[in-house]
């Protein structure tokens, strides 16, 4: 029999919350976590935010973690891709302010869209999910890729669960240079084995104590299940049991909601058949 599950790498968005709208009994959860011993981690695709600020959200929700258990894919790809150039290398970013952030606070000197029609030129370019791309930003990304400019991605999720349902996400984004130039992006969040990894090592190292909790097939189980963890779907976001079904990439158990999932991980701890 598998050892219990004492740690958790928890996804956030269509998990924890809905855009800015909390999931139903988030506070509960994180509180029957702590009283029960069982440690976490943050991890998410979205690369929109640091892990300060997932930390001030989660504050405004009633919930507080410190940033040193939030993981990122825009700080996982910051350092990733430092260590593979030096600081002050020329990077071109279309991305929200956690990206950006994130490549500037490794050193990484981020050039413009006007830069580019100047002339200038990047040693990678990067994108992670922002609502507020522009066709130049995308076409001067593109352009670049397109002189053989190395094409890197935050992580490959087409869509973003919100309050008012999926809207397109970093994936999507991805797919407009994709389709412009013919060139495959380089991916570093889940389901690629960089956070996966990152998040168990700051859990203690253990592997088999540890279970993903996700709310997508194609990222976070898949993900896991690569990197030889125990996975969770949770039915509060993308994929739903009708997915599983058809799926060859199956969770090792299926939850309704957090109380569902905090109830099981306190009381039960027995194999559910899903």
């Amino acid at each position: 029999m598998a050892q219990p599950i004492r740690n958790l790498i928890l996804d956030m968005d269509g998990v924890l919350w809905h855009g800015e709208t909390p999931l139903p009994g988030l506070v509960d959860f994180f509180a029957a976590l702590r009283a029960a011993g069982i440690g976490f981690v943050l991890a998410t695709n979205n690369a929109a935010k640091t892990a300060a600020m997932y930390t001030d959200k989660l504050a405004r929700l009633g919930v507080a973690v410190p940033p040193e258990q939030i993981l990122t894919s825009s700080e996982a790809t910051a350092t990733y891709m430092a260590g593979e150039y030096p600081p002050g290398t020329p990077v071109y970013v279309v991305g929200a302010q956690g990206l950006r952030d994130a490549m500037t606070a490794k050193g990484f000197r981020i050039i413009a869209p006007a830069d580019v029609r100047a002339g200038a030129t990047a040693a990678f370019v990067v994108v992670g999910f922002t609502p507020d791309a522009t066709y130049e930003d995308l076409a001067m990304g593109s352009l670049l890729v397109h002189r053989g400019v190395r094409f890197i991605g935050t992580n490959p999720d087409p869509s973003l669960p919100t309050e008012l349902g999926p809207l397109p996400g970093a994936g999507a984004l991805l797919a407009v240079i994709r389709t412009a130039t013919g060139v495959e992006p380089t991916v570093i969040g889940k389901p690629g084995p960089i956070v996966f990894q990152e998040a168990v090592k700051r859990l203690g190292g253990d592997a088999a104590s540890v279970a993903m909790v996700g709310d997508r097939l194609s990222t976070d189980i898949f993900g896991a299940k690569a990197a030889g963890l125990r996975s969770v779907l949770m039915l509060t976001g993308i994929s739903t049991r009708e997915d599983v079904a058809i799926s060859s990439v199956k969770p090792d158990y299926i939850f309704n909601n957090l109380t569902e999932l905090a109830d099981y991980l306190i009381h039960e701890q027995e194999p559910i058949t899903v």
